[in-house]
């Protein structure tokens, strides 16, 4: 069984968060640029089997689709283009940039350390990983 790869893609940075070869646990990986990000995800295929890409999908309160949501479709296309024989789904992220930074908060970091922004990015990652992964087990 291979791993699933999140990403909280951003236009500047993008959170990956990855889970163990089980599909059990959601783990941080890494913070890269966006500009390095199909470089960084090449070099990682090298060495790992990744059964899923799962990509956060921001909406508004009201369900409708962000602005951002127009460069993730064109990353998603390069994505497909990229790795045609690896699955992509998608999973709402709302609050979980909020999420990220309450978490921070409760592992005592310094209000220094929580203006790391690609901290708040592989965090967020990690939670959209975890909240397919717990959704995948309540079905």
């Amino acid at each position: 069984m291979g791993r699933i790869l999140a990403l909280d893609y951003g236009l500047k940075r993008t959170g990956i968060a990855v889970t163990d070869e089980l599909q059990i646990i959601a783990s941080g990986l890494t913070t890269v640029n966006t500009t390095d990000l199909i470089s960084f995800l090449t070099k990682y295929l090298e060495n790992e089997t990744v059964d899923l890409f799962l990509i956060g999908e921001p909406r508004q309160m009201n369900y409708t689709v962000s602005q951002s949501e127009t460069y993730i479709l064109k990353f998603i296309k390069q994505l497909t283009t990229e790795f045609p024989n690896i699955p992509i789904k998608r999973i709402d992220e709302r609050f979980t940039s909020k999420l990220a930074f309450q978490t921070m908060i409760d592992g005592g970091l310094k209000k220094n350390q929580r203006k790391n922004k690609a901290l708040i990015d592989k965090i967020s990652a990690t939670i959209i990983l975890q909240s397919y992964l717990y959704s995948k087990n309540t079905e």
